[in-house]
C-alpha cells in the first residue's frame, strides 16, 4: 500500500533512538538537526555516539532497552543488532501509539526515512517503500547535480517576494499566475545570470504592473 508522505515538525518533540552503533548515530544526527529532543538508549554506546551526545547535550541512557524510555515520544527508531530487541521496541510502540521505524526491517515499520537532498530550506525526499534505500541514495546523488545550492538561495528570495504578493495582490487568480511566472525556469535563469538584487527589482516591477 502506498505510504502517506509528510514533512513532520519535530521541533522540541521527543524522539528516541535505540542502539549504540553508527546507524544510531546517523539517525540521531538527522533528528537533532530537525530540532527534536533526542534521547538515545544504548547499553554499550560507541565512542563516536558518546562524543556526539556530549557535544550536543543529548540525553544518553546507558541501559538495556525498557518500555518506559518511550514515554511521551513522538517517534522511535530501533537500530540495534538484536532482532528480538528491535521487535520488542516495535511492539511496545504499537501499544503506546508511537510511530516506529525498525532499521532494515520494512515489514514492521510505521514510517520509512527517505533519502533527502537539502538546499537550505529546500528539501527533496526520495522513498522506495523500504524496498531499496540504496537506490534512493543513488537517485539523490543524481539530483544533487541538478538541484544546486542556488536553488535553495532562490527559494529564500521567492519566500520574501511571495509575502509581498500576498500583501499587495488581492485577487487569488492573479496571485497564482504571478507566482507561477516567478518560480519558473526562465525566472530562475534570470536570477542566476543577474543576481538576487536585480532579480528582486524585476520581480517588484512585475508586481507593480499586475497591480496597475
Amino acid at each position: 500500500m502506498t505510504k502517506y508522505p509528510i514533512f513532520l515538525e519535530m521541533q522540541g518533540r521527543k524522539a528516541v533512538v535505540i542502539g549504540g552503533g553508527s546507524v544510531s548515530l546517523q539517525k540521531a544526527r538527522v533528528l537533532f538537526d530537525s530540532g527534536a529532543r533526542v534521547v538515545i538508549v544504548a547499553e554499550k554506546p560507541g565512542d563516536l555516539l558518546i562524543d556526539f551526545c556530549n557535544k550536543n547535550h543529548i540525553e544518553l541512557i546507558r541501559s538495556k532497552y525498557l518500555k518506559e524510555y518511550l514515554n511521551e515520544a513522538t517517534l522511535v527508531i530501533a537500530a540495534t543488532n538484536k532482532e528480538d530487541v528491535n521487535k520488542m521496541v516495535y511492539q511496545d510502540s504499537q501499544k503506546l501509539g508511537i510511530l516506529c521505524n525498525v532499521v532494515d526491517c520494512p515489514q514492521i515499520c510505521d514510517f520509512f526515512v527517505p533519502a533527502v537532498l537539502r538546499r537550505n530550506d529546500l528539501q527533496i525526499a526520495i522513498g522506495t517503500e523500504g524496498n531499496c534505500p540504496a537506490y534512493a541514495g543513488h537517485l539523490r546523488k543524481k539530483l544533487e547535480e541538478i538541484i544546486t545550492e542556488e536553488s535553495g538561495d532562490f527559494l529564500n528570495e521567492l519566500e520574501q517576494i511571495r509575502r509581498k504578493i500576498l500583501t499587495e495582490i488581492k485577487d487569488a487568480t492573479e496571485r497564482k499566475v504571478l507566482l507561477g511566472n516567478l518560480v519558473d525556469d526562465e525566472s530562475f535563469k534570470y536570477y542566476i545570470k543577474n543576481g538576487p538584487d536585480i532579480w528582486r527589482t524585476r520581480a517588484a516591477d512585475i508586481i507593480e504592473k499586475t497591480k496597475a
